[in-house]
């Protein structure tokens, strides 16, 4: 088993991309052959519907978190909510669920989709380096 700090959190749709502003997270790969990970995460209250609303349905959804460094590149999750539980005016939810096997880079993505959108020469270097910062959700690319 390892554990590693989360530095971000983001649930992702197809069309949205929402980041949730954790006071602090954990994601624990249990590396057994199930390949099953852990995350927790620790936030405001204020969310608690949310969590509540994906537990209720135990629907799998799509999470992106940043494992470590704030720079890394956003790990890609499938996950269900396990468990909520309140602490103060804060929360802490339990996911459990698998790393997504197809992670592309994600800087390629971004600067393959901004090429394509038409940026060149110095506006392109400001968006790239805006869109490594902000890490927004993409366009399918090859």
């Amino acid at each position: 088993m390892k554990t590693f700090k989360m530095m971000a959190f983001d649930i992702v749709t197809e069309s949205n991309v929402t980041r949730f502003p954790i006071q602090d997270g954990i994601l624990i790969n249990q590396e057994n052959s199930h390949q099953l990970w852990i995350l927790e995460l620790f936030l405001p209250k204020e969310y608690k519907a949310i969590f509540e609303e994906k537990l209720a349905s135990g629907e799998l959804f799509h999470a992106r978190a940043v494992i470590s460094i704030p720079d890394n590149e956003p790990a890609p999750f499938a996950v269900v909510v396990d468990t909520i539980k309140e602490i103060g005016d804060h929360i802490s939810v339990l996911l459990k669920g698998r790393l997504r096997a197809q992670r592309k880079k994600y800087a390629e993505m971004l600067l393959y989709q901004l090429l394509e959108e038409g940026w060149r020469n110095e506006e392109l270097l400001e968006r790239f380096e805006r869109g490594m910062r902000e890490r927004p959700s993409l366009k399918n690319s090859p």
